[in-house]
């Protein structure tokens, strides 16, 4: 077997946070020696998450067993998961940094399905996967992850099942949606259907070029390798995107530092 350096474009605060929380939780239950120090464990999420390396190549790389390499990674990312933004206290916080306007977009993470499992096939994507519910700021930053539904949910009743509207109602929130969310009371969605008068044209032009960088938010997640075809449960992909959310924030905080 053959081994190599390699780096991660990620910033040492980042991977201090990390260390920072596996080191609490070891005190909190008492955990005895391991063979990584949480910095060396946090490292390997990191790892694991940004490049999708596999459990047995990582617990090659690391001297550990795959079994150690997937207890690890598992552990650490229940812990990120819970440090990810609620909805209310997200908007709550999208409020106070002053945005005029929030953009709501499903993404659909791709899961290593075959064709019999129609829960999981997304007509819109034409593929299998899981529907997420990403909420964004006009800049395109992650505002708040939902967590994850089979694939066949419609972006419709993903919205309703996680209670997104009520709680953008209940907030004031102006929240513009892509068609997919057309008749959603309190979402802003483009016109639909043919020959549309000139005025909704041009509406529906300034609608995209404000909802454009929603993608952005979505572009984010994705750029976590483990999120673009996930080969673990399915309903791990809901816990993994909310990590990965806690995770871009660090590194948000520690660009804007």
């Amino acid at each position: 077997m053959l081994f190599y350096r390699s780096a991660l474009a990620l910033s040492r605060r980042t991977l201090h946070f990390v260390a920072g929380l596996i080191r609490r939780h070891r005190r909190t239950i008492g955990s005895a020696w391991r063979k990584l120090d949480p910095a060396r464990q946090a490292l390997l999420v990191l790892a694991h998450l940004r490049k999708a390396e596999t459990y047995a190549d990582l617990g090659a790389g690391f001297d550990i067993s795959t079994t150690t390499a997937w207890r690890y990674v598992g552990e650490t990312v229940e812990l990120l998961a819970e440090r990810a933004p609620k909805l209310r206290s997200a908007l709550k916080k999208a409020k106070a940094d002053g945005h005029a306007y929030l953009i709501l977009d499903g993404t659909l993470i791709p899961i290593d399905r075959v064709a019999a499992d129609r829960p999981y096939y997304s007509g819109k994507h034409r593929h299998h996967g899981m529907n997420v519910q990403v909420l964004a700021t006009p800049s395109g930053d992650i505002v708040w992850v939902s967590g994850a539904l089979p694939g066949s949910v419609h972006d419709t009743k993903a919205a309703w099942i996680w209670q997104i509207v009520a709680e953008l109602e209940r907030s004031g929130w102006i929240v513009l949606a892509d068609k997919g969310y057309h008749g959603v009371g309190g979402l802003l969605t483009p016109y639909k259907g043919r020959d549309k008068p000139e005025s909704q044209k041009q509406a529906n032009r300034a609608h995209a070029k404000l909802r454009a960088p929603g993608e952005r938010a979505n572009a984010q997640l994705k750029s976590w390798k483990v999120l673009r075809k996930l080969r673990s449960c399915p309903h791990r992909a809901g816990q993994l995107a909310k990590a990965i959310h806690a995770l871009q924030n660090r590194e948000l905080e520690a660009n804007q530092g």
